[in-house]
């Protein structure tokens, strides 16, 4: 077959390019729509089945080359499970040889069940409507946007097989995990493998599913994008709360009534009453949850894959765009520019209408870019609250870490301190914005490194204030130095965000250093070295420096690593303008 049938050969205004042409058809209006306007009828001029075989033919070859690639992507998957699988397997069976308590840990595990299903299953459907923002599980080639859905098609044999794809890939993590979880059970002496496997299966198998008829609801749906935007933020705070609930529950410190209203109040929590059963804890209408589960997932699923057939083709033409270029720049290593062409997709931080008094007389000349940057906080409070969600989480990590079996333990700080950076550097975007594109720098009097390092103010006071904040808890309990450890931590991580933010383009050739080939290499190491080097040298110092250091020690090496990265960062943004 060398040519497709005559129906579906591409038209346009001057006649038509190819196939995978879609210039000619980039308006073509949908084929609902112009049936419903007295256009062709599906009964009448359907050339779906030729114009699908036309396509396998055509795309044979290309597929061939597509099982290759998969091919070696999964064997490559398999060595690093199996070289890291491994290891861990050995560190158990060690563990349990040595007598190691991990009954234990799995005692405090079963205690939270109730409040981990919850957080995770809520954390999955936000995350399935966060997706469905900007891609969601009906995402086409931009050739079959733009040329086969302006043919003579019936619009389900096209779109449906996509979200039977998106539903079946969402399975492949799903049981990975609930084996994952089964291990875990059984390794802590929790239930028996069988049991656990059982247990876990239901959940393994209707969260990802309902999750991906989440995402296609939001985006079947374009007006329900402004709701998911909307309920972010709370959702995020009540992730947070399930999280220490969770770790609350861990230490003993249970609330039995909260616990049976999380059980029962969705999926998520139908979900971990077999497994609450399985550990011995009270679940006795776990049966009925399991029913309610499956039900619950065959209608939604069944519902998400009707509404398949019906988005909007305008939906799909953006988001195919939209996942091109992801795609694109992350294979470039520019993560920055996919992290923005997701921001646009998705519609970015919730904006609102705020006024602040701008600086007058002689200071105005000061504090000019401090202004603008604290407007802009307030405009966009999304960036506050990840702010201080990341504080909390810090805090949390590094009390942990202090006193967790009356026993310091130097990941938790290490964890507790990158959570500090993350915080920082959510308040420290505007300095981002300003390398995106430097003729943004046109309106400033400064030079860029003065006007990059007074970017640096508005993230650095409100990283003290927060982390002062955090450090309250810590005072009550007899450890007043954190109200000094704490926010001193902010200076050099903004000076680390500023080093970040003049950073450059990605410098590629680092991933074949020491070789031809990045497998096998030091190169990739190299690569995320030198990615993430502001960060990997605050961090580091400020770990040692606050596990060995007497308070005046810690003052003077935090003072010297925010002028050293101070510095760099200002070398850097001069490199940008050369």
């Amino acid at each position: 077959m060398t040519a497709p049938p005559a129906a579906a050969q591409p038209h346009g205004p001057e006649g038509a390019t190819g196939p995978t042409g879609t210039a000619d058809t980039a308006d073509a209006p949908d084929p609902a729509e112009e049936t419903a306007s007295g256009g062709w009828s599906e009964a009448d001029d359907d050339r779906t089945a030729e114009t699908l075989a036309w396509l396998r033919a055509k795309r044979k070859a290309h597929r061939r080359q597509q099982g290759r690639d998969l091919a070696v992507l999964l064997y490559s998957v398999l060595l690093a499970v199996a070289g890291y699988g491994s290891g861990l397997a050995y560190h158990f069976l060690h563990g349990l040889s040595e007598g190691a308590d991990y009954g234990g840990f799995g005692a405090g595990l079963t205690r939270g069940l109730p409040a981990l299903f919850t957080g995770l299953g809520l954390l999955l459907f936000l995350v399935a409507a966060r997706d469905a923002l900007w891609r969601g599980p009906v995402v086409l080639p931009g050739p079959a946007v733009g040329w086969l859905l302006a043919q003579p098609v019936r619009r389900a044999a096209v779109l449906r097989p996509w979200f039977r794809l998106s539903a079946g890939l969402a399975l492949l993590p799903g049981v990975f995990g609930g084996l994952a979880g089964a291990v875990a059970l059984r390794v802590t002496g929790q239930a028996p493998l069988g049991s656990a496997l059982l247990a876990v299966l239901p959940a393994a198998l209707c969260l990802p599913l309902l999750a991906t008829a989440v995402g296609m609801a939001v985006e079947r749906r374009p007006e329900r994008a402004r709701d998911v935007r909307r309920w972010t933020a709370p959702a995020a705070a009540l992730l947070a709360a399930l999280a220490a609930q969770t770790a609350l529950a861990g230490a003993g410190h249970r609330c039995r009534p909260l616990e049976w209203v999380e059980l029962w109040s969705g999926p998520w929590g139908w979900a971990a009453q077999p497994v609450v059963s399985a550990c011995g804890g009270a679940a006795p209408g776990w049966p009925a949850a399991a029913a309610l589960l499956l039900a619950a997932t065959a209608a939604a699923v069944a519902g998400a894959h009707r509404e398949a057939a019906a988005v909007p083709t305008a939906q799909l033409r953006a988001r195919s765009a939209t996942a091109t270029t992801v795609a694109s720049v992350a294979w470039s290593l520019e993560l920055r520019a996919a992290k923005l062409a997701l921001l646009s997709a998705a519609g970015g931080d919730a904006t609102r209408t705020v006024r602040l008094p701008p600086p007058r007389g002689r200071a105005a000349r000061y504090l000019a870019v401090a202004w603008r940057d604290a407007l802009t906080l307030l405009r966009a409070p999304g960036r506050v609250g990840r702010a201080v969600l990341w504080t909390a989480a810090a805090a949390a990590a590094a009390g942990l870490g202090a006193d967790l079996g009356g026993e310091r333990r130097p990941v938790g700080l290490v964890i507790g301190l990158v959570c500090g950076y993350l915080a920082v550097g959510a308040l420290a975007e505007s300095a981002r914005v300003e390398t995106d594109d430097l003729r943004r720098a046109a309106w400033s009097p400064y030079r860029l490194r003065s006007l990059m390092l007074q970017h640096g103010t508005v993230p650095a006071l409100g990283g003290a204030v927060l982390g002062l904040l955090a450090a309250v808890p810590f005072a009550l309990r007899g450890a007043p130095v954190a109200l000094l450890y704490l926010p001193l931590c902010a200076f050099p991580f903004t000076a680390a965000a500023l080093y970040g933010a003049c950073r450059g383009p990605a410098r590629t050739q680092l991933m074949f250093l020491g070789g031809g080939s990045p497998v096998g290499s030091p190169g990739p190491l190299i690569y995320l070295a030198w990615y993430a080097a502001g960060p990997l040298v605050a961090v580091t110092v400020l770990a040692v420096t606050l596990s060995t250091a007497a308070p005046a020690g810690v003052v003077a090496a935090t003072a010297l690593l925010t002028a050293a990265l101070g510095y760099a960062a200002a070398r850097s943004a001069d490199r940008l303008l050369r």
